[in-house]
């Protein structure tokens, strides 16, 4: 590049002047060579921090990322601004990816980003010499940390990919390593940077967690769905929805979230629900939906948000207790982004804090247990001992556990173990799109008369609809060429097949279902073994993050915030002063003393006869944290009678 100073890279492709909190030190630590592991919290630029260097470095910047959708939506915004960049991912077919990379290397792309799973595949340490890779970035480096909260065994090869990388390229300088993360605890970062092989000398750069803006309040209430509706009460009816932002709703099960949304719909409240089990079709009109503030409160599992970036969420709602204080940081950061005034609230229940140990209890099936989900998922596919490898299976677990009689969460927890010890990949992520890129020179596209007219009609709508074809798998709609050429859906669908058998093109059909992927040659039940660390060591973990998780949300000893910054290391943070911890301890007062004056000022407001809605309330109290509990008390205790949305005095 042309450019010496960072800040004209920012300037030129991303239009800021100046970086924000530790980005500017992160990259100066990549600049001089030095391994750096740079923590920053959700929403603080993350990506900028390698993007502006990798451009200034030169030749290849090699992003190992878990999460697909992103992989693929920062290659196409990259590409967007005129950077050269592209991903390989789970669901590619080989001749695919090896296209991909023989892009890269003789049109110089600038990034590449890759699943941590193919940094030991023969086809990419043969093509590591071309690569000219300058930069290694791994995301998401918590996974690489066995006490982190999502670990994953592929990160734990990264060190091995280093020195493999170092032999390929002798004579180059050592190519730098920067790991990021959102979340990490002081056990977790000393982990990453031994597992990482960090040279010596390596840098930390630490952001501050603290969102000033952001206010972290707990709600005590056993009626958890009536304290929802009186936090979420200001978007009812409301015509002014992009002025108001907009909520999420988090919940611990996809049932839940289409329950809620129901009845916030029924309540006057604008809202719909995501998880992963929906048409990819369907979670991205919903989506897009709530960006455009079209709708006012989603409401989700955890499967909804990475990756989402809308500035004006006011409110983040956990109806249920999450499993870890890592993933209710990183969920409740999600509020506030544009810098104003946002809160996430944690309705916290002694019903829910059962169902946290339930839950956890359910992760862990028996050893056997899951050795027999392994061998029934072979009888399923049909798969021979020692078949299966490097194939992909579409995967219906309704119809799986019907067939065997097995329970859903067992299966889906035994999946998951299956995978962290690298037998299996269970990918619940659908392809949203269809692909198609023409594999033939342009002269022998204008000379096929082996083919039907039908294949000629659906070439010529191809060249038409779209461009870049020759260039790169382009995204495509099977409907658009349909309706250009007046085919049927079938028709098209055997006449691409056709044309993709004779390399005319390569052509990825979108899948609406997950699917299973053996990593390795299937395996006769009793040689599964499961390594002390994925089971044992993972469990007892786990148990300390759920008791972390409860401690946090019942006990009033501690400012909220103080509590998770010290979680995460900052051990040297002041009071908030605005959680409901702080606010009932402001002026020597007790949280009894607080209840107590919201009583009575309620008790005065509704004095003349009159009623008030729960917003008004909520507008005239300074504890709003505090009022479904306030107002659901003096209901029961018949001071109250609530109607609907409005409430008076009995």
């Amino acid at each position: 590049m042309t450019q010496t100073d960072p800040k004209d890279i920012l300037k030129k492709y991303w239009g800021y002047d100046s970086f924000r909190s530790v980005q500017e030190e992160i990259i100066a630590s990549v600049l001089c060579g030095k391994d750096v592991l740079g923590l920053m919290p959700t929403g603080g630029g993350k990506s900028v921090t390698f993007q502006v260097p990798g451009l200034m470095l030169g030749g290849l910047t090699l992003v190992v990322t878990p999460l697909i959708s992103l992989m693929k939506d920062q290659a196409d915004h990259l590409t967007e601004r005129g950077i050269k960049a592209a991903a390989i991912y789970m669901g590619m077919t080989r001749e695919e990816i090896t296209e991909t990379y023989d892009r890269v290397i003789q049109e110089r792309y600038s990034f590449l980003y890759i699943s941590p799973e193919r940094l030991q595949t023969q086809l990419l340490l043969y093509k590591l010499p071309y690569l000219n890779i300058r930069l290694l970035v791994i995301d998401e480096a918590h996974c690489i940390s066995q006490w982190g909260y999502d670990f994953r065994p592929p990160y734990l090869r990264i060190a091995e990919f280093r020195q493999r990388l170092a032999q390929a390229l002798p004579d180059a300088p050592v190519v730098p390593c920067m790991a990021l993360t959102a979340t990490a605890t002081p056990e977790v970062i000393k982990d990453i940077c031994q597992r990482l092989s960090f040279r010596k000398g390596y840098d930390i750069h630490q952001a501050s967690f603290v969102r000033p803006n952001l206010t972290y309040t707990v709600v005590k209430d056993d009626d958890v769905v009536g304290a929802m509706s009186m936090l979420l009460e200001k978007y009812a009816n409301s015509d002014d929805t992009a002025s108001m932002g907009s909520a999420i709703v988090y919940v611990r099960s996809r049932k839940k979230t289409a329950d809620i949304a129901e009845l916030l719909n029924a309540n006057g409240i604008s809202a719909t629900f995501y998880h992963a089990g929906l048409k990819p079709s369907e979670k991205q009109k919903r989506q897009d939906a709530w960006m455009n503030n079209q709708i006012s409160v989603i409401v989700a599992t955890n499967a909804f948000g990475m990756g989402i970036d809308k500035p004006d969420v006011r409110t983040v709602v956990h109806i249920d207790l999450p499993p870890s204080l890592e993933e209710y940081f990183q969920e409740a950061g999600r509020a506030g982004r544009d810098g104003k005034p946002a809160t996430a609230y944690l309705i916290a229940s002694e019903q829910a804090a059962d169902m946290l140990l339930l839950r956890l209890d359910s992760s862990y099936p028996d050893r056997d247990r899951i050795r027999m989900v392994y061998e029934r998922l072979a009888y399923f596919f049909q798969i021979a001992p020692g078949a299966g490898f490097n194939n992909f299976f579409d995967f219906d677990i309704y119809k799986f556990c019907s067939a065997y009689r097995l329970q859903m969460t067992e299966v889906y927890h035994a999946l998951h173990i299956l995978s962290l010890a690298g037998y299996i990949t269970h990918n619940e992520e659908p392809e949203k799109w269809s692909r198609i890129m023409f594999t033939c020179t342009k002269e022998k596209l204008y000379h096929l008369e082996q083919f039907d007219s039908e294949c000629q009609r659906i070439i010529n709508a191809l060249l038409r609809l779209y461009t870049g074809l020759f260039a790169d798998l382009v995204r495509f709609s099977e409907e658009r060429v349909m309706a250009y050429t007046g085919l049927d859906r079938e028709t098209v669908y055997q006449k691409l097949l056709l044309l993709k058998r004779f390399h005319i093109l390569q052509y990825v059909p979108a899948r609406q279902t997950p699917v299973i992927y053996y990593n390795l040659p299937r395996l006769d039940s009793d040689e599964v073994v499961l390594p002390h660390a994925i089971y044992e060591d993972r469990k007892k973990r786990d148990e300390e993050k759920v008791h972390a998780m409860i401690d946090y949300a019942f006990d009033n000893t501690r400012c909220r915030l103080q509590r998770l910054l010290d979680y995460f290391g900052e051990t040297k943070s002041q009071p908030c002063g605005k959680c409901d911890v702080c606010l009932s301890c402001n002026g020597n007062t007790n949280t009894d003393d607080v209840r107590r004056m919201m009583h009575d000022r309620i008790v005065s407001e509704l004095t003349d006869g009159g009623t008030l809605s729960l917003l008004d309330l909520g507008r005239k109290t300074d504890h709003p944290g505090l009022l479904p509990e306030v107002i659901r008390n003096m209901v029961n205790n018949g001071e109250l009678i609530l109607d609907g949305n409005k409430v008076s005095l009995a």
